[in-house]
């Protein structure tokens, strides 16, 4: 059976991002819960929207979300494009199925893009394995952020998006 007909197959989204993106964001892979409704962040205890609203006031259904998130050049996306995760955890990631998106292209469609944000270590990790070997160029700074997974309790919401915002600080330049 190949891996795109198992049942624990999950394959990613599309990125949100318009080409006046200055901040990418990165998951590892859309979760279960994401992948039903076909939205990033959709568990309802994921604090990524939260986060966005306390600091962008972004708000309302999905596609306004996204909108809004656009008007401010944040741009979202994932390091995977695919890969076999029976559920929704990032340890649960099957690397050796592990495809990753196609980086070197959304980046030069989107050339104003001078920062990429982690959320979480899994994506980090994930980007270092199969996506940084592409990239020569020192016009991109990486961050790594908490994860806004409500697997990661280790912080708290306040702390969270107090490390967020500061990853932010220079859309106001």
């Amino acid at each position: 059976m190949a891996d795109s007909e198992r049942s624990d197959w999950s394959a990613g989204f599309p990125p949100i991002a318009s080409t006046d993106a200055k901040i990418l964001i990165l998951g590892s892979l859309p979760g279960q819960r994401s992948l039903e409704l076909a939205q990033y962040y959709a568990h309802r205890q994921n604090a990524f929207w939260r986060i966005m609203a306390e600091l962008f006031g972004v708000e309302g259904d999905y596609a306004n979300r996204c909108r809004q998130l656009m008007a401010h050049r944040i741009a979202v996306w994932d390091v995977l494009a695919s890969s076999v995760r029976p559920g929704s955890m990032d340890a649960d990631i099957q690397l050796e199925s592990a495809r990753a998106n196609d980086f070197a292209g959304f980046l030069s469609d989107h050339g104003q893009i001078r920062r990429i944000c982690f959320n979480g270590r899994k994506a980090e990790a994930l980007f270092t394995r199969f996506v940084i070997s592409e990239f020569s160029s020192t016009h991109l700074e990486f961050i790594s952020l908490p994860s806004t997974s409500p697997a990661n309790a280790a912080m708290s919401f306040d702390e969270k998006r107090d490390v967020w915002a500061a990853a932010f600080c220079m859309l106001n330049k």
